[in-house]
Formats: structure tokens, sequence, C-alpha cells
């Protein structure tokens, strides 16, 4: 799954995922610098990517249970300004 990232927002290449192993890219298209955060709503793990530089793209291959998962840029106030999404995963 991608998620794609400019000034200011995400863009979700879709909107679910099935439980499991899953490979997470995040796609800079934007002008700042950005990252990504995942956490399982009511969970407690926080899942990141790194600072990706404009133009570059982070990964990060994880297993996610199924639930719906909080996403943010933690950079500056990125988040406040509108640098969240949803993302669902599915049982499989």
């Amino acid at each position: 799954m991608q998620v794609g990232a400019d000034e200011f927002g995400y863009a979700l290449s879709r909107p679910s995922i099935k439980a499991g192993p899953a490979i997470v890219q995040l796609a800079n298209f934007g002008e700042d610098e950005h990252d990504l955060r995942l956490q399982r709503v009511g969970g407690t793990r926080v899942y990141r990517i790194a600072t990706v530089r404009p133009g570059g793209v982070g990964e990060l291959e994880a297993r996610f249970l199924p639930g719906r998962f909080r996403l943010w840029c933690s950079l500056a106030d990125h988040r406040a300004q509108g640098m969240r999404a949803t993302l669902l995963v599915r049982k499989t």
C-alpha cells in the first residue's frame, strides 16, 4: 500500500488492506520533508516510517492486526494542518 504525501495531506492508494504482513510505502510528492506514524485505535504500538525528503520513498514491513489505524505526520505542525488519515485493516 502506498501513502502519498504533500503539503499538507495524505492520499492512500487504497482505503483498506487485509490483516497480516504488509508493506507500507510513504512517497513524498511535496516540497517539505514528511514522515508517517500509524497506530491502531485502542492499541499502544506506533509504527514509524522515518523522515522522507521531497521526491523520496520510505518503506515499512510489518504485520498488522485487524482494526482502524490512525495515520499522521509527526513533523512540526503537519498533523494540525491536515496530515492525517485513517486506514482500515480487515480480517483475512
